[in-house]
């Protein structure tokens, strides 16, 4: 699995695109940051891994050779990708159209928090307010009494960056069997996350209002949730009667195996404090191990920091840590042609690789030293 040879230009900045352009990157292709000088990411140090193995370079896109600039260095991409508000790009110059004339084979990423149109299409927004609107927040809580609750990972963010890798990959192999020149693409972080929305959306599609706490895997059934144990809590997702039944038969509690066809909300609280009687008499730990071997779906709730420590995850290969360059979570999936063994790549500094890149790109040491003076580029 490589895209050896495919060159992206990365207009982005925080958690989306450098998310999905680190995708790509893992997959062999290479990744140009392009930079404001003298602004470092102002994602902090805590996604700087996200960065690693991106060339990076610094120009002023707001001074016309900063532009000129970068629309040469587009000649010699297969991909853009850029985060800013919607139409920006276009009052820079540096939009699609205007990448097009320059490279009419470009596929070209815009990633935005509700999209390139609609009434929201202009508003700012960070994650917390795109998984709002998609309806994730509201079951996240339990019940309707209680808030919602802030999801610890960056749900939205990341769907946004993960379906814009996946559309460009798809729009590169368009262009290369021969259906398309170019492509332009739209990801809206807000409908990656109502895309997620599977397990829901027919309900509401259907005309119900589904309620958290009252759909199958929001917590409706005892047998699908997470319980406190002695120490630390645990997940039973006991949703298929032979997973509950083998789950009844491990704790010698046969007489609740009839139980799973209830939908009596009365016989379903008595069985849920039951459950939680039951899950206080061991700890977490105590109860992964105790059905270890047994198909009941039963497993621990695991801080972040215990999970990059579980061997299970550990076994996977992905989690990486190295004194050559920043710890980091690697590309997740496995497959005969992915390189999990491969040592970790340093993040470059910030605007390293102005100078090469725009060589590369054809400009002279003149027209370098030109830009440089104009302020489109940093000192060297």
């Amino acid at each position: 699995m490589h895209l050896d040879g495919l060159r992206v230009l990365d207009l982005s900045r925080l958690l989306p695109g450098p998310y999905g352009t680190q995708l790509l990157a893992d997959m062999g292709a290479e990744v140009v940051r392009i930079e404001r000088p003298g602004d470092d990411d102002e994602a902090g140090p805590e996604l700087e891994a996200i960065n690693r193995g991106k060339r990076r370079v610094a120009l002023d896109l707001k001074r016309d050779g900063g532009r000129d600039a970068f629309l040469e260095l587009a000649t010699t991409a297969d991909v853009v990708v850029e985060q800013f508000r919607p139409g920006v790009v276009d009052r820079l110059g540096i939009g699609y159209e205007d990448v097009r004339e320059f490279n009419p084979e470009i596929v070209y990423c815009s990633l935005s928090g509700y999209g390139q149109n609609g009434p929201y299409s202009d508003r700012v927004g960070h994650d917390l307010n795109y998984v709002g609107l998609a309806g994730l927040l509201d079951m996240t809580r339990e019940s309707d009494t209680e808030a919602p609750r802030i999801p610890g990972y960056q749900v939205a963010d990341i769907g946004g960056g993960l379906f814009g890798a996946l559309a460009i990959v798809s729009a590169v192999l368009s262009r290369e069997f021969g259906a398309t020149d170019g492509e332009y693409i739209d990801i809206s972080l807000t409908d990656a996350a109502v895309s997620f929305s599977q397990a829901v959306a027919p309900r509401a599609l259907g005309g119900a209002n589904p309620r958290p706490g009252e759909t199958p895997l929001t917590g409706r059934y005892p047998w699908y949730d997470s319980y406190a144990a002695e120490e630390g809590y645990v997940t039973l997702a006991a949703l298929e009667p032979h997973f509950w039944t083998a789950f009844c038969d491990a704790v010698g509690r046969e007489e609740w195996i009839e139980l799973h066809a209830t939908d009596d909300p009365a016989e379903r609280q008595a069985l849920r404090e039951e459950l939680e009687i039951l899950f206080a008499e061991r700890t977490r730990d105590e109860w992964v191990e105790f059905f270890d071997g047994i198909d009941a779906a039963v497993g621990g709730v695991y801080t972040p920091a215990e999970t990059i420590d579980h061997p299970q995850i550990e076994a996977r290969g992905y989690v990486h840590r190295s004194s050559d360059g920043p710890p980091f979570i690697g590309f997740p999936a496995r497959g005969s042609d992915i390189d999990h063994d491969k040592p970790a790549t340093a993040v470059a500094g910030h605007g390293a690789d102005t100078a090469s890149l725009l060589r590369e790109a054809g400009l002279d040491a003149t027209e370098i030293e030109r830009l440089r003076e104009s302020g489109a580029i940093p000192e060297a």
